[in-house]
């Protein structure tokens, strides 16, 4: 079949889902997110070893070359790449320049300009500038109007033209820290830690520009009208003249700052705690951990070449880069990544264990729910071929669905599926016993052991199987049996959906595991549901769950039994009501309660929005009738608005199914706009912002009045609470697969997220 074919009867299948559906198709009501490019921000690192000394600044001149300033002389960021770090090497371009002992350097006219014991030199115009100084122990210098130059010491400043010594005055309040030059009025701003003073080389006097205390760093606005002022806690901006022009502001991702830059028109800061740059709304895009930097402590910052900013830390620099690109182009890198990386047997895996973050040195390892993850990217291709007629993508989803096949076949237990299969000999078998199931379990779970051996003796499989994996499968199951365009694959879902579905309902709503007894989580049924409270969340949720089960098991292969029992659970044990229970209803257990009720209900867990919103898509489009439609929409309405506050697009689009017109589609676009290119988990920090406003600990879990953006925070992956501020360094590396390619290719299928522009 041709492309063109394919996408013609793409066009057909949307407007038929619409009318299955039973929304208006976007183009008549709900918005569309025009794809067009926009600026991606990612980073290239280079590590510096003992070797190096201790980094100072970092420049680029006219021909994009990069040169570091260190203790140890001159170097150079060599064979750096995206997540595959580079080194910091001695810079021997020019022996002469290599072989002399530089204090400073600085841009001037777009070259290089170095500061030794003898002299201010540069490599560049034909090698002319070389303005001796006659100043023993140089340290710190700044380039005027017309190859003038103002050089410090350790306490006096000296104005230096031609090889000619003009000015010389003592310093009188300790080291200068740093020197700046307006070209606006031909001035030299020099900044110590409790005064900023102004030199006018017309007429060679010092004056008092501004007095105060704990200053660190200054900057120049290139307007030439702002000078800001980095101090031990936040900024402040003075005019041209030395008047102050706004109030401290302290309000900052960290307030201990190290140096300022304004750079294309944004300002920069770094501090002891990373990096961050100031936006047009007032908030900030902070960069922090190995994801972005080498080090914390950030010692320079200044523009690099082809659009990129260069943070040096005091580990190494962090080169931010700023792509164009459309969020199509984004899902590519990501579609690249996971086939090349993150596919083990057809399973949407994590990589693990890396070495020093080096996805090369990573293994493929099983996870608890390699069922759930790959269910949910099988759903991505499935979606991308819809929308573009991929063949690739179709054989994306085949493949991920031959091991959502061999989950159920491995077994020998029809109706069954377990977690994940390996090879034999390479997990271990262990008790995996959890001591909080001591508050309700049946005798002897404590001897479990979930992994078994298969009848093939070359693969072991893993069991226990629980209530969110089944979800995936249904899922998937769903949209294979309702928009595979080939009848024997579709069969092929069709059987897996009846026998799992017959299997939970002639075992009494349980999923019963390989020894005879319900999976710890498996367990649908009224005796176990009905036991909660009301407020009590697995009340609600499992309800939901199964009524969507057995809805889509009916609608595919028309046996009764599945209408039956879904019926009897509305009727006679209250399973509607239950489902469309509000969520302002849902909290902690009452203190009667018993404990196994008190450990569910502690805290709200996120993954059980996951399970929600994923078989919303089983849920609302089978109901029995449209009544029953209608309290769906709402319950799924009821929901996404306790949830939007974490801006998902996963659960917007997942309500979008249902033809709402307002599903915080800007929200959504910003999330996949700020989801980070690098999947690495590195180190998190967040609780030690001064920008954030904080909340009260709730049962929810939101810590702050607004989540930050997916590039800041811990947690990308939907089953996690977007508002957790800080992590640990995991090695290992997420994948897309789940966490981007599910939300980009389902909002392409609504209509929503419109095919790439220019």
């Amino acid at each position: 079949m041709s492309v063109m074919m394919v996408k013609k009867i793409s066009a057909l299948f949307l407007l038929c889902y619409a009318n299955v559906f039973g929304i208006s198709t976007p183009s008549n009501q709900q918005p569309v997110y025009s794809d067009v490019p926009y600026v991606q921000d990612f980073a290239v690192k280079f590590f510096a070893d003992s070797s190096v000394g201790l980094l100072n600044k970092v420049f680029t001149d006219r021909n994009g070359v990069v040169q570091i300033l260190t203790s140890r002389g001159l170097y150079l960021p060599a064979n750096g790449h995206f997540q595959y770090p580079g080194q910091i090497k001695s810079d021997r371009r020019y022996q002469p320049i290599a072989d002399k002992q530089i204090s400073d350097m600085l841009i001037y006219h777009n070259q290089f300009v170095y500061l030794d014991k003898e002299a201010v030199l540069s490599n560049a115009w034909a090698g002319k500038l070389f303005s001796r100084h006659q100043i023993t122990t140089p340290e710190k210098f700044c380039g005027g109007a017309d190859f003038d130059f103002l050089i410090a010491t350790g306490d006096s400043l000296f104005y230096v033209k031609d090889s000619r010594r003009i000015w010389v005055e003592k310093m009188r309040h300790g080291p200068v820290l740093e020197i700046k030059y307006t070209k606006s009025n031909n001035h030299f701003l020099i900044l110590t830690s409790n005064e900023i003073w102004s030199f006018e080389p017309g007429e060679t006097r010092l004056v008092s520009f501004y007095r105060g205390t704990d200053f660190t760093c200054m900057a120049l606005g290139e307007a030439a009208s702002s000078v800001f002022i980095g101090t031990g806690d936040g900024y402040f901006i003075l005019d041209n003249h030395g008047k102050i022009k706004g109030p401290l502001d302290n309000k900052l991702p960290w307030p201990q700052l190290t140096c300022i830059s304004e750079i294309d028109g944004k300002l920069w800061f770094g501090s002891t705690r990373g990096a961050f740059m100031l936006r047009e709304d007032g908030k900030f895009n902070y960069y922090f951990g190995e994801r972005w930097l080498p080090g914390k402590i950030v010692k320079h910052i200044s523009a690099g070449p082809e659009n990129s900013v260069l943070i040096l830390t005091d580990n190494g620099l962090g080169q931010i880069c700023f792509e164009e690109m459309t969020l199509e182009e984004k899902a590519m890198i990501f579609e690249k990544q996971v086939r090349q990386r993150q596919v083990r047997y057809g399973i949407n895996s994590q990589l693990s264990r890396l070495q020093n973050h080096d996805p090369s040195t990573a293994q493929n390892l099983v996870a608890d729910s390699d069922n759930l993850w790959t269910s949910m990217y099988l759903g991505s291709q499935l979606f991308r071929y819809l929308v573009t007629g991929s063949s690739e993508a179709k054989q994306n989803y085949y493949e991920a669905f031959e091991a959502l096949e061999r989950f159920h076949e491995i077994n020998g237990i029809t109706g069954l599926f377990g977690r994940s299969f390996e090879r034999r000999g390479y997990h271990e078998f262990k008790q995996e016993f959890r001591d909080y199931v001591d508050h309700y379990w049946y005798e002897g779970y404590q001897g479990t052991v979930s992994w078994r051996h298969a009848q093939d003796p070359e693969w072991d499989w893993r069991a226990s199987a629980s209530s969110d994996q089944t979800v995936g499968q249904i899922f998937t199951l769903t949209l294979m049996v309702e928009y595979c365009d080939d009848e024997p694959w579709r069969a092929r879902a069709v059987k897996l959906l009846d026998e799992l579905m017959t299997y939970i309902v002639e075992n009494d709503l349980c999923l019963i595991d390989y020894n005879g007894l319900p999976s710890l989580w498996g367990r649908w049924h009224p005796q176990y549901v009905n036991r909660f409270d009301t407020m009590i969340g697995d009340r609600k949720i499992y309800s939901s769950n199964i009524i969507a089960f057995l809805q889509v098991a009916y609608h595919f292969t028309g046996k009764e039994l599945f209408r039956n029992k879904a019926t009897e659970l509305i009727e006679k044990y209250g399973y509607l009501d239950n489902l469309m229970r509000p969520f302002s209803e849902i909290g902690r257990a009452p203190a009667d309660a018993d404990e196994w009720s008190k450990m569910l209900s502690e805290e709200w867990n996120h993954s059980d929005d996951e399970m929600y919103f994923l078989a919303y898509w089983s849920l609302y489009p089978y109901a029995f009738n449209d009544e029953l439609k209608e309290k769906y929409r709402e319950a799924i309405r009821d929901h996404w608005e306790w949830e939007r506050p974490e801006k998902n697009p996963l659960w917007n689009f997942c309500y979008a199914m249902t033809g709402a017109i307002e599903f915080d589609l800007d929200e959504s676009i910003w999330h996949l706009k700020e989801f980070p290119l690098d999947l690495i988990q590195f180190e998190t920090k967040n609780s030690h912002r001064k920008d954030i406003e904080f909340v009260e600990k709730n049962f929810w879990g939101q810590t702050t009045t607004e989540v930050l953006p997916p590039d800041e925070r811990p947690h990308v992956k939907h089953n996690h609470n977007f508002f957790d501020l800080d992590s640990g360094d995991r090695n290992c590396e997420l994948s897309a697969g789940d966490t981007f390619l599910l939300p980009y290719w389902m909002g392409r299928f609504l209509g929503v997220i419109s095919a790439p522009g220019k």
